[in-house]
């Protein structure tokens, strides 16, 4: 029997289902092992400081700082924040540029596997992606490989190497004010430094404290037991 010759949809499904195959087998493996790089890394046009140290060593108030800073909602969402996308489409419609709208999961995805800027194309990534890392790693561990590659400076990459580089001891003796003082570098950490606020981010950081207390210290709890 002859064999019939594949169309444009039957080889890109065919490519499709085998990427998507692969892709999972490997965030599988990223569920039970660090990652040992990272695009974000990868492309980085500086010399790379990066300390990975589990979640479990690290006091609660660093995860909640970023949570409290970033994403609020990280517990109650499935990796997308929808209406936050909402009005980040209804800005970009009135010219002001496609920003924001990125939970933590999406952040780690888009830190993990994708390129930095700005598009339509890396933010649906991102989002699929987001979706992936919700069902095959769940909170906790999104929680601690956002807090271990996300960078906090030229080159600086997850809180142990930040703590390190900016206060001298290990993150696990980390105060409350200094876990703030990390988590309002992350939108833009190369031109920002927790020793050297403007007035601005030393109003974020009191700002970060204030939300830290109102959600809690076992606001996390549930996803980090």
């Amino acid at each position: 029997m002859a064999n019939r010759k594949r169309g444009f949809f039957g080889w890109t499904w065919y490519f499709t289902w085998r990427f998507l195959a692969l892709l999972t087998l490997f965030l599988l493996l990223l569920r039970f092992a660090p990652p040992p790089t990272t695009s974000f890394i990868l492309q980085s046009d500086y010399p790379v400081s990066q300390d990975w140290v589990s979640i479990d060593e690290l006091p609660a108030h660093i995860p909640l700082a970023m949570v409290a800073s970033e994403d609020q909602l990280f517990p109650q969402h499935y990796g997308v924040d929808f209406n936050a996308i909402s009005k980040a489409i209804e800005q970009y419609d009135d010219g002001q540029g496609l920003r924001g709208a990125s939970t933590i999961t999406q952040q780690t995805a888009k830190n993990l596997l994708l390129w930095p800027g700005q598009s339509f194309v890396r933010k649906g990534l991102e989002a699929v992606l987001a979706l992936g890392l919700e069902a095959i790693w769940g909170k906790k561990r999104i929680l601690e490989v956002y807090v271990n590659v996300a960078e906090f400076g030229k080159g600086i990459y997850g809180v142990e190497a930040a703590s390190q580089h900016y206060f001298n001891k290990p993150a696990k003796y980390l105060s409350s004010k200094e876990a703030a003082k990390l988590a309002v570098l992350l939108p833009s950490p190369r031109n920002r430094n927790p020793n050297h606020l403007t007035p601005y981010l030393s109003q974020r950081v009191v700002w970060v404290e204030r939300q830290m207390r109102q959600l809690g210290t076992g606001y996390l709890t549930p996803i980090l037991k």
